[in-house]
């Protein structure tokens, strides 16, 4: 095997990030391609497809990786993929950064998994890498106020960079004569409650002259084969699309481009149905494309980009007042209405790009 040797000393901090080919770490790179850092490609994991787009389980994430690929890169940066990880197993990675001596950074995008009905593992998992992390980055101030709370380590506060293009920021929404509220539900994570918040919006848009609820589902939650398949569920949607309480779109999941088109042209609102929850790449993608979110107060959610808010959390459960005012304020004719700037996200991603950089200095140092 060809030895890299770690580009520190020409001025380019070389980081083996987990993963490198998310879009949220794509867009840690400055625009202008010159923030000084070079992230490893994402290797192939043994049986994926060969597009290399495909990093999921990461493959960096193994302590015999490191032993072998050490000398590849200055800095290793975990961002997501540790979900199906051991405890064992996350520890044997510090262990072997640490013998290694490579600085470990954590972005913490989640203190609450959406995927995990049960919150203990991650828990874990966090339990083994939040102190041993030389570096802590996370969204939101909330969310350094928890660390903080129960870890005594204090996380570097830096936004969530744009999802959609550049580019892309600049397409004119689609003008329509009604207001369609969306509600995704993708192929029903463990952090949703789709039939409550669902029989609360479809109620109350019923009300609403001129706004239209429009509810999406992957194909495969219809799938009696599929483990993501809820027969209940699917009768309530069925049932009250043929009453006309709501349109049903049913498909495969949406490509980048796709998604851009539903959340730009075809709705106005998007209704996140989450009872936990941390932080959201979909309210990124909205904000980037003018779509109004209507997000539960669990999480920090409003305070990473503005929105609308109501009540609804593991704790408490679902408001139904606040969900339907919400909703009421979201359609209005004087409803608030936020874009991103191209130029301000641009700027945006300059700021984060330099800020990576100067963390990974201070690690290194």
């Amino acid at each position: 095997m060809t030895t890299i040797v770690p580009l520190t000393r020409t001025g380019v901090i070389t980081v083996a990030s987990v993963p490198a080919n998310h879009v949220y770490v794509r867009h840690l790179t400055s625009p202008d391609g010159d923030d000084g850092v070079r992230r490893l490609a994402d290797p192939r994991p043994c049986g994926a497809p060969s597009d290399q787009s495909v990093w999921w389980p990461p493959v960096m994430l193994d302590p015999e990786w490191i032993e072998r690929h050490h000398a590849e890169f200055d800095v290793f940066h975990l961002h997501f993929g540790f979900d199906a990880q051991s405890v064992e197993n996350l520890a044997g990675v510090v262990r072997s950064l640490r013998e290694h001596g490579k600085p470990l950074v954590q972005t913490v995008h989640d203190l609450r998994n959406p995927h995990h009905g049960d919150r203990a593992a991650h828990d874990a998992h966090l339990d083994i890498l939040v102190p041993a992390a030389d570096h802590l980055v996370t969204l939101t101030p909330g969310a350094a106020a928890v660390i903080a709370q129960r870890w005594g380590r204090a996380a570097q506060v830096l936004p969530h960079p744009h999802v959609v293009d550049l580019a892309g920021l600049e397409t004119p929404r689609a003008a329509r004569d009604e207001v369609v509220v969306g509600a995704h539900l993708k192929s029903l994570r463990a952090n949703m409650s789709c039939l409550p918040v669902l029989d609360i919006l479809a109620t109350a848009i019923a009300a609403m002259p001129g706004v239209v609820l429009r509810v999406d589902v992957h194909t495969e939650v219809l799938d009696r084969g599929s483990r993501h398949h809820d027969a209940g569920l699917v009768a309530w949607l069925e049932k009250a699309s043929q009453r006309g309480r709501l349109r049903l779109e049913v498909h495969d999941f949406f490509t980048d481009e796709q998604l851009w088109s539903y959340l730009r042209d075809e709705i106005d609102v998007s209704v996140l149905p989450y009872r936990f929850g941390t932080h959201s790449g979909w309210l990124e993608a909205c904000h980037d494309l003018g779509t109004t979110v209507v997000a539960p107060d669990c999480g920090f959610y409003a305070q990473q980009r503005p929105c609308l808010t109501y009540g609804h959390d593991e704790q408490h459960g679902l408001d139904a007042a606040s969900l339907t005012a919400a909703v009421t304020a979201a359609t209005g004719q004087r409803r608030s209405r936020w874009q991103a700037v191209r130029a301000e996200r641009r700027a945006e991603r300059v700021a984060v790009a330099a800020a990576h950089r100067v963390a990974y200095m201070r690690v290194l140092s």
